[in-house]
């Protein structure tokens, strides 16, 4: 049941045709036009706390993007709570975590998908000092080393209310999404978030609303808001 639940997840490879792929599809197409002035290479998503569909989005925007034929590496830096493993049924001994410690070269940490052009970096083994290692310099070189094999790296990072990770992560991203699940979080903690990745310097292209209500017209179930 639950490799079942985890693969309806990934809406952009099971059924291309419904409406929730092409509010992706449409993600994808207004990241592309919020860039034009700038090289996207690198972006990041995350939301103000857990629960909101961060990881559910990036994996289908990853989909997305390789669907487009772009060679595409997803990460999760998530490191305290990762969820890509199981989205995509892959092992989880080796990942991001031990890369940034040195524990291991590149190749050993990159795995192969069931979609086409996508490759994926789990977060490994959760680490005792998940704040110190995203800090480190090791994670631009990390990003760097890759930045020549693939046409774009999507990471997955920690909410940004609950620890300065995903801050973090977002600070060395060309931009950043922000995930917000319709009704769930205060309009104040929103404000907080957006405040919180400026003071970080991260770039925000965009807002993506997760799961609001519209009428049959408008039956996307994902919307993206440019940011102002």
């Amino acid at each position: 049941m639950r490799q079942s639940a985890n693969k309806n997840k990934l809406i952009m490879n099971v059924n291309r045709r419904s409406s929730i792929s092409e509010g992706y599809r449409n993600i994808r197409t207004n990241i592309q036009f919020s860039g034009w002035n700038q090289k996207l290479h690198v972006l990041a998503v995350t939301s103000t706390q857990a629960g909101e569909g961060k990881s559910t989005t990036i994996s289908n925007l990853a989909v997305a993007y390789a669907q487009e034929g772009k060679n595409v590496l997803l990460i999760d830096a998530d490191l305290r709570h990762p969820s890509l493993q199981s989205i995509f049924n892959v092992p989880n001994r080796l990942g991001l975590s031990n890369l940034l410690a040195e524990q291991c070269a590149f190749g050993d940490v990159v795995q192969t998908t069931v979609v086409d052009n996508l490759s994926l970096v789990t977060a490994g083994p959760v680490p005792p000092n998940p704040t110190e290692l995203l800090s480190s310099d090791r994670l631009q070189e990390v990003i760097d080393g890759w930045k020549p094999v693939y046409d774009i790296i999507l990471i997955d990072t920690s909410p940004v209310m609950a620890v300065a990770d995903g801050l973090i992560v977002s600070s060395v991203c060309d931009g950043v999404i922000l995930v917000v699940l319709s009704g769930k979080v205060k309009r104040e903690y929103i404000q907080k978030t957006k405040e919180k990745l400026e003071l970080a310097k991260a770039t925000i292209l965009g807002v993506v609303l997760n799961q609001k209500k519209y009428s049959k017209s408008e039956a996307n179930q994902y919307r993206y808001y440019g940011h102002q």
